[in-house]
C-alpha cells in the first residue's frame, strides 16, 4: 500500500469553518454513548465480545443532523458518533474486568462509585496516551494503516450529506433483532443454545448459541475472522475434551484444579476445570506477541511525535493539527497516578498505579495500531488486558499485597488498563475518521473523554441488574471475559495457577505465531465455547455469500447495507434483552413464556431452523434491490 499524498485534501477543506462541539453534538452524543454502553455491556456479558459503535452512530448521527434538523454539517456529525462510540469503549473495558469481583463472592466491592473512578481513570489515561502517536498513525501511515472502520465510518458520514438512507438498515435490523429476541427470551418459542452429541467421541459436543447478535457480530466481521475463531472452538471441542476425556477415564484420583474425577465430567465441566486455563494462556501469549511486534513503532511513533511537538512549539497550528497539548498530558498522566495511589476506590498502592501507566501506555499504543489493521470489533482488548494483568499482579505480589487485598488491588489496576487499551482503539480509529472529513483531534478527544466518562454509570447499573436478575457467571450471563480474568489473578495470588495448562496454552499461541497464524482469534475460540463460534460464523458465511455475489462495483454498497442490518441485529437483540433481564429481575419471566411449553420449544432442531430462518433473512435483504436498482451477476 502507499503512503499518502504529501498534500492530502480532507473532505472539509482547511479554509472552511464549521461548527464541531456544539451544544447538540455534545447532548446527542453522550445519549449515544449511554445507549451503546448498556447495549455492549449486555453483549460482552453474553457472549464475549463487544462490536465498534463509530458506523451505528454515523448512521444515528446523520440522521438527526440531516434527517431531522435539515443542517449540513458533518464535522457537527461526527463529533456526535465520536463521543457515542466511547460508551462501547468503556463497556469493554469494565465488564471484561471488573465482574470479577462479583465471581469472588465480594459484590460489596463492586458499586458504582468503584466503576465510575476506575474507567473515569482509564478513559482519561486511553486518550491522553493516544495523543502523542496520532500524526504517526492516522496522518505519516495515511495508506499504510488502512483502519477500515474509520474509513467506513468517514464514507457513512459523507454518504449521509449527500442524502443517504443508510438509517433504514439499522433500524430494520434493530427490528428484526429485537423481534427475535423477543421471540427466544420473553416468550421461549425457542431455546437460545442447541447442542448435539458427536457419535464416536467421548464428550464430543457440537452446537450452535441461535442468538441474533452473534450472525450480526459474524457479518461484521466476516469469513476469516470467523473460520479463525471456529477452528479454536473444534481444536477445544473436538480435540482436547475428547483427549482429556479418553485419557482421564481410567484415573482414579482428580486432576488439579478439579475436585472430580475425569469420568464424572461432561464436556462442560472439562471446558470450565481445564480448557479455559489452555485458552487463557493462547490468549496472554497473543497479546505479549503482538506487544513484541509493536514495540519498535511504538519507540519510533514516540519520538516522532514529541519531534514534532517541539518544532511545533510556538507556532500557530490549523485546526486539523490542534490536540491536546503536551504539557495538559504531562499534568493528567501525574494526575492519574496521584489518584491511583490516593482514592480509596482505586487501593491500588504505587506499585500498582506504576503498573497503571507503564503497562496502559505500552498496551494503549498497541491497541492504537491494531485497529488500524483490524478495526475496532476485532481489537484483541481481552488478551493485551490478560497479559498486563500477569505481569501486574506478579509485581503487587512481590510488593506484599497477598490473598484477596491483591486480587482485588490487582483486578482494579487490569480494569483501569483494559479501559485505557479499549479507549486507545477507538480513538484512534476516531482520528482517522477525523482526518479524511476535515476535522479537528482535540474536539474528538475531548467528546470521547465526556462520552466515556459519562457512559460509566449506566455500565454499572446493567452490570447490577443483570447480576441481581440472573448471577454473573450463570449459563444465562455467563461473563466469558471476566471470569477469564478472574481465574488468572485468584491463581497468581494464590500460587494455584494451573501453569501446565497455562504454559500448553501459550505454547500453542507460540506454533500459531511460527505457523504465521493470527494468534488472538484462534485462542478467542479456543477459550470460548464453541457453541459461539458456530453462531458467529454462520454470519460470516453469509458475508461470505454475497461477497461473493456481487460485483465489485456493487459489492461495497451490499456489504455496508449488510453491515448497517448486523448492526442494528446486535443493537435489538442487546436491547430486548436487558428487557428481558428486566422482567427476570422482577420475578415475571415465567409468566409472559407463553410458548415455552410447546412440544417444539426446547427442540434443539427446531431452534436451529429458527436461526437458520433469521440467516435467510439477512440474506434477503441485503441481496435484495439495492439503492442503485443493480442486481446480482
Amino acid at each position: 500500500m502507499r503512503r499518502r499524498p504529501a498534500s492530502y485534501q480532507p473532505y472539509i477543506p482547511l479554509n472552511s469553518s464549521l461548527a464541531e462541539m456544539t451544544l447538540l453534538s455534545v447532548l446527542a452524543g453522550v445519549v449515544f454513548a449511554l445507549i451503546f454502553a448498556a447495549t455492549n455491556t449486555y453483549l460482552g456479558l453474553k457472549v464475549g465480545v463487544t462490536v465498534s459503535a463509530s458506523i451505528p452512530g454515523a448512521v444515528l448521527s446523520t440522521a438527526i443532523v440531516r434527517g431531522l434538523l435539515r443542517r449540513q454539517n458533518i464535522l457537527e456529525t461526527n463529533i456526535m458518533q465520536a463521543t457515542g462510540s466511547a460508551g462501547e469503549s468503556v463497556a469493554s473495558g469494565v465488564m471484561f474486568t471488573l465482574p470479577a469481583l462479583i465471581i469472588w463472592g465480594i459484590g460489596d466491592q463492586f458499586t458504582v462509585l468503584k466503576i465510575v473512578t476506575v474507567a473515569a481513570l482509564g478513559t482519561i489515561l486511553g486518550v491522553l496516551f493516544v495523543v502523542p502517536l496520532r500524526r504517526n498513525l492516522t496522518v505519516e501511515e495515511h495508506g499504510m494503516l488502512p483502519y477500515p472502520e474509520g474509513m467506513a465510518t468517514a464514507e457513512v458520514l459523507v454518504a449521509g450529506q449527500r442524502g443517504g438512507q443508510s438509517a433504514a438498515g439499522l433500524l430494520w435490523g434493530g427490528l428484526v433483532g429485537g423481534l427475535y429476541k423477543l421471540m427466544a427470551g420473553a416468550f421461549g418459542l425457542f431455546r437460545e443454545q442447541v447442542e448435539w452429541k458427536v457419535p464416536g467421541m467421548i464428550n464430543g459436543v457440537f452446537g450452535f448459541d441461535v442468538v441474533a447478535s452473534l450472525m450480526g457480530v459474524g457479518f461484521i466481521i466476516g469469513l476469516d475472522i470467523g473460520l479463525f475463531l471456529f477452528a479454536g472452538g473444534l481444536l477445544t471441542w473436538m480435540v482436547l475434551i475428547p483427549l482429556i476425556s479418553y485419557f482421564g477415564a481410567g484415573v482414579s484420583t482428580p486432576i488439579f484444579p478439579s475436585a472430580k474425577l475425569i469420568a464424572d465430567m461432561d464436556a462442560w465441566a472439562i471446558w470450565s476445570e481445564y480448557i479455559r486455563y489452555i485458552g487463557a494462556g493462547a490468549v496472554a501469549a497473543g497479546g505479549f506477541i503482538s506487544l513484541g511486534r509493536s514495540m519498535p513503532m511504538i519507540l519510533r511513533s514516540f519520538r516522532a511525535t514529541m519531534g514534532g511537538s517541539a518544532k511545533q512549539e510556538g507556532r500557530q497550528q490549523d485546526r486539523t493539527n490542534r490536540d491536546v497539548g503536551v504539557i495538559a498530558i504531562f499534568f493528567g498522566v501525574l494526575g492519574v497516578f496521584v489518584c491511583a495511589v490516593l482514592l480509596p476506590q482505586m487501593d491500588v498502592t504505587w506499585v500498582g498505579a506504576l503498573a497503571i501507566i507503564v503497562f496502559g501506555f505500552l498496551f494503549a499504543a498497541v491497541s492504537a495500531r491494531i485497529a488500524g489493521i483490524v478495526g475496532v470489533t476485532n481489537l484483541p482488548v481481552s488478551g493485551m488486558t490478560i497479559a498486563a494483568l500477569l505481569v501486574s499482579t506478579f509485581m503487587l505480589k512481590a510488593a506484599g499485597l497477598l490473598n484477596m487485598s491483591g486480587m482485588i488491588a490487582s483486578i482494579t489496576t487490569g480494569a483501569t488498563i483494559c479501559v485505557a487499551v479499549a479507549i486507545a482503539g477507538s480513538l484512534a480509529q476516531n482520528l482517522k475518521t477525523g482526518y479524511i472529513l476535515g476535522a479537528t483531534p482535540l474536539y474528538i478527544q475531548l467528546g470521547m473523554m465526556l462520552g466515556g466518562i459519562l457512559s460509566t454509570f449506566v455500565v454499572g447499573g446493567v452490570i447490577l441488574m443483570l447480576h441481581q436478575a440472573y448471577g454473573i457467571g450463570s449459563d444465562k450471563v455467563p461473563a466469558p471475559q471476566a471470569t477469564l480474568m478472574s481465574m488468572v489473578v485468584s491463581g497468581v495470588m494464590t500460587g494455584n495457577l494451573p501453569w501446565a495448562m497455562v504454559s500448553t496454552g501459550m505454547a500453542i499461541g507460540v506454533v500459531l505465531s511460527v505457523l504465521r497464524l493470527p494468534v488472538l482469534p484462534v485462542a478467542i475460540g479456543l477459550y470460548l465455547p464453541l457453541h459461539l463460534s458456530t453462531g458467529i460464523l454462520a454470519g460470516a458465511l453469509i458475508r461470505w455469500v454475497i461477497d461473493n455475489q456481487f460485483s465489485r462495483d456493487e459489492l461495497r454498497n451490499r456489504v455496508e447495507k449488510g453491515i448497517l442490518f448486523a448492526s442494528g441485529l446486535i443493537a435489538g437483540d442487546a436491547i430486548i434483552g436487558i428487557v428481558v433481564a428486566f422482567l427476570a429481575y422482577h420475578g415475571i419471566s415465567e409468566q409472559v413464556a407463553i410458548f415455552a411449553r410447546l412440544p417444539f420449544a426446547g427442540d434443539a432442531w427446531w431452534g436451529l431452523g429458527m436461526f437458520l430462518l433469521l440467516g435467510f433473512i439477512i440474506y434477503r435483504y441485503v441481496s435484495g434491490s439495492g439503492a442503485n436498482g443493480e442486481t446480482a451477476r
